[in-house]
């Protein structure tokens, strides 16, 4: 038996019986978009002007953004489960959210005086933005550390920090819908640091709940 035959026997071995990886990764899924809802519903709710919001380019450009970013994370967290995987072809998708918003940043700076640009970045709800999105992300975040268990990733942390990106991903996407700051400069700055925590979290705690 060579190396790839001993990979491939031992993430069977791996996978938990009677649940599939396609399974296990449908319900992380739909249980994450449910259990980050409820969070969401129930400690936040979307913003009081949020009819008027959508009809924004700034709000709306903020769920491109992390829809984007949870897609992709999500995709590239599939492929980490796989021993030995191949994740330089997901990097790409990855740089995808990343660039938009690197954009969208350019071009406030354009449209915004210079006088405007700290405002903007500091926003109203900082201090929330870092509260909730990583609390928002904590249910995801499990659940798809949980789903990992039943591939065979064969570096664990980098698995974990997927499996934290996107959860971080899907929680900042339910948190847009109440954020009332809608500046890429906003965004930019205080979803990223939210996220990185989630992300973060997700490497450590991979350490010790994916095991093979």
């Amino acid at each position: 038996m060579d190396t790839n035959d001993l990979i491939k026997a031992l993430a069977a071995d791996n996978r938990r019986p009677g649940l599939s990886m396609s399974a296990a990764w449908k319900g992380a899924a739909a249980g994450a978009l449910v259990l980050a809802g409820l969070v969401f519903f129930i400690m936040l709710g979307p913003r009081p002007d949020i009819a008027s919001a959508v009809e924004t380019v700034r709000f709306l450009f903020k769920f491109v953004v992390t829809v984007a970013l949870a897609a992709a994370a999500s995709a590239a967290l599939r492929v980490a489960a796989w021993p030995e995987a191949e994740l330089r072809r997901l990097l790409p998708y990855l740089c995808i959210a990343p660039l938009l918003l690197v954009a969208g940043v350019v071009l406030e700076l354009i449209v915004l005086p210079s006088d405007a640009w700290g405002a903007r970045l500091i926003g109203t709800n900082s201090l929330l933005c870092l509260t909730f999105i990583p609390l928002i992300g904590l249910a995801p975040l499990a659940l798809f550390l949980l789903a990992l268990r039943h591939g065979a990733p064969s570096r664990p942390m980098l698995s974990g920090a997927l499996a934290g990106l996107a959860a971080g991903g899907v929680a900042a996407t339910f948190y847009a819908a109440h954020c009332p700051d809608d500046s890429p400069l906003f965004v930019a700055t205080w979803y990223t640091i939210a996220i990185f925590g989630l992300t973060l979290l997700g490497g450590l705690g991979a350490r010790w709940a994916v095991r093979w």
